[in-house]
């Protein structure tokens, strides 16, 4: 296994139980897959994948949690006292 697969498998907090799955993918994705392969940075093409699956589960994972974020910050109430003028003057001086 190429070094940056192995270092990316620790992501996982439980051993992975391969399960063989076929999947079509275009010419531009086998073609960038075997360039990974050839380079020595992943031993098959299945490593190139699941990488790239580890990647978009962190992706969607950060995305929902700025969802989340985003509600929470919506719903919340708005404090009429708050003045921006006096927030910036604390937070970065008098200009």
């Amino acid at each position: 296994m190429a070094l940056f697969a192995r270092l990316t498998n620790i992501w996982y907090s439980e051993p992975m139980h391969a399960k063989t799955t076929s999947i079509a993918l275009g010419k531009p994705y086998t073609d960038f897959a075997r360039r990974k392969v050839e380079s020595g940075e992943f031993g098959s093409t299945s490593e190139v994948v699941r990488e790239a699956m580890r990647r978009f589960i962190s992706q969607d994972a950060k995305r929902e949690a700025l969802d989340r974020a985003l509600e929470v910050g919506l719903t919340s109430p708005i404090d009429e006292t708050f003045d921006i003028d006096e927030w910036f003057a604390e937070e970065f001086g008098r200009l």
